[in-house]
């Protein structure tokens, strides 16, 4: 599967230089991701798939900068001098650390939204007769 992004495009959106090992992770998680986004849609713009996979990617291997706030954290607290610390990491499947998926916004640049319509699977099991 070709990856809709490089690891220079993730490079351009955090500001910062990737080690080797992060261009590595970066490389492959961007392919995982242009198979997530084709699971969704396949026919999204070639520009909306690179803005997608780049967030994706970035979320997922974090920006780098020396954040006491685990990536994924979805909720936390600190002490002081009596050395505490507790975080809550995303238990709702979408929100652990690390993770490729798609938010609300990229799916919307994806080309899915509110649609309107139905179907049922049990109308695939009667026979119509015409």
């Amino acid at each position: 599967m070709a990856a809709y992004a490089t690891y220079t495009d993730v490079q351009a959106r955090l500001s910062r230089q990737l080690s080797d090992s992060e261009q590595t992770i970066c490389t492959a998680l961007l392919e995982d991701a242009a198979l997530i986004i084709d699971t969704f849609n396949a026919d999204a713009g070639a520009d909306a798939k690179k803005l997608v996979s780049c967030r994706m990617v970035i979320r997922a291997i974090g920006d780098g900068a020396d954040s006491i706030v685990p990536v994924g954290a979805t909720q936390g607290s600190m002490s002081g001098l009596g050395y505490s610390q507790s975080w809550t990491l995303g238990s709702s499947g979408n929100a652990a650390a690390g993770e490729l998926y798609l938010a609300k916004l990229e799916k919307a640049l994806l080309g899915y939204g509110n649609r309107i319509g139905s179907h049922s699977p049990v109308e695939d099991l009667v026979e119509v007769s015409e």
